[in-house]
């Protein structure tokens, strides 16, 4: 094989892998556009994630605290 047909093939394979490489991508970029019903379920989904968060914080303050203030936390959480 000639230098030529190297530079030719080499080319040739560059191409072809662009062009798959962009029709991948557009295909993707189509999957990634979501439906309001699904906005919104994402975003209920963040809300109780985020209220998650806030009451695994507040289970490891108790546990972290003395004895005698876990009472009153456990009181006061019951008093919510």
């Amino acid at each position: 094989m000639n230098p030529f047909e190297m530079v030719v093939i080499i080319v040739a394979i560059v191409m072809f892998a662009g062009v798959f490489k962009a029709r991948y991508n557009h295909r993707n970029r189509d999957l990634g556009e979501v439906d309001p019903a699904s906005r919104a379920e994402n975003q209920q989904l963040r809300e109780e994630v985020a209220e998650l968060k806030e009451r695994i914080k507040v289970l490891e303050r108790i546990t972290v605290e003395k004895e005698n203030s876990l009472a009153r936390e456990i009181e006061d959480l019951r008093n919510r």
